[in-house]
């Protein structure tokens, strides 16, 4: 209507949309939602429109039915049962577009794995059915919905023992090969694995902490996760180590200054090791790690 009322106004601008067009992701909430908020240009409306007047429409995608109907057309006792809002329906529509997307296999590879969902978790958490897993772009996903995502398809579950950082079950893996490698590194190291380093584990490559080029062996205790800039820059005088499941990076002796050596930032849980729990191995704990830092929270060292 506004087009035919003002046929001599002036003709829309293609690159304004262009500019103005975005999708963000916010940060996972306290209780564990995220907002989305973004402009769809009209080609992006006009894509998602008969996608969720299919797959929104009253009983379809409904997660509280035993068998949710993803397609064709639902039973009118899922129509009728359907107490969802068109917000509510509109979510699941595209919870399930992303599943049915990321099953299809037609996504290809990131970083030499398929793309899907990586989640690790604790055996202790498992047995519970408590907790959370944790996925490699940094999502706290609650147990409960770890296992409803299970049912749906088969994703990459690493399972570690809480106390010694063993990987104990990497699941869809037979044996040790490159894939299942780079599939636990995303659950033990989550990240970058450089100090201050934010990078989620999607985003990262793998580091042979010996060197490629020097001969260093394709072993999942000579690996760690580092992004990019950071891979480029352990190769230019740093020292990566691994002890006890946990990553160090040790600078160059002419620009060490006390730094951290631990990335905990996508690990806090181990600050919350007890202060005089000291490594297994019976060295001194590492710099910046919870038991190398005094009362005054500077190192002990």
């Amino acid at each position: 209507l506004a087009t035919a009322i003002d046929q001599d106004g002036p003709a829309p601008d293609d690159r304004e949309r262009a500019r103005k067009r975005e999708i963000h992701l916010g940060p996972q909430g306290p209780d564990g939602m995220s907002r989305i908020t973004g402009w769809l240009d009209p080609q992006g409306r006009a894509t998602w429109e008969p996608a969720l007047a299919k797959l929104a429409a009253p009983g379809m995608c409904n997660p509280e039915d035993c068998e949710p109907c993803t397609s064709g057309t639902p039973s009118q006792a899922q129509i009728d049962g359907d107490t969802r809002s068109l917000g509510q329906r509109q979510h699941d529509a595209f919870v399930a577009i992303g599943r049915s997307a990321l099953a299809s296999g037609e996504l290809g590879q990131h970083n030499g794995l398929p793309v899907t969902v990586i989640v690790s978790t604790t055996v202790q958490d498992l047995e519970k059915a408590a907790g959370s897993g944790v996925t490699a772009g940094g999502t706290l996903v609650p147990m409960a919905d770890l296992i409803r995502m299970a049912s749906h398809a088969v994703h990459y579950l690493v399972v570690f023992d809480k106390h010694t950082n063993e990987a104990l079950y990497c699941g869809r893996s037979k044996r040790i090969a490159p894939k299942a490698h780079r599939i636990v590194l995303h659950s033990r190291d989550r990240g970058c694995t450089k100090p201050g380093c934010t990078v989620p584990g999607y985003g990262t490559q793998v580091h042979h902490v010996n060197g490629w080029a020097t001969g260093a062996h394709t072993n999942i205790d000579e690996e760690v996760l580092a992004c990019g800039a950071d891979n480029r820059l352990a190769e230019e005088g740093w020292t990566v180590t691994i002890r006890n499941g946990v990553v160090e990076w040790i600078p160059p002796p002419e620009i060490d200054v006390g730094q951290a050596r631990i990335n905990y930032l996508h690990h806090p849980e181990r600050l919350l090791t007890p202060k005089d729990e000291a490594p297994s191995d019976g060295t001194q704990p590492a710099r910046g790690s919870p038991s190398a830092v005094n009362e005054d929270g500077a190192d002990a060292a």
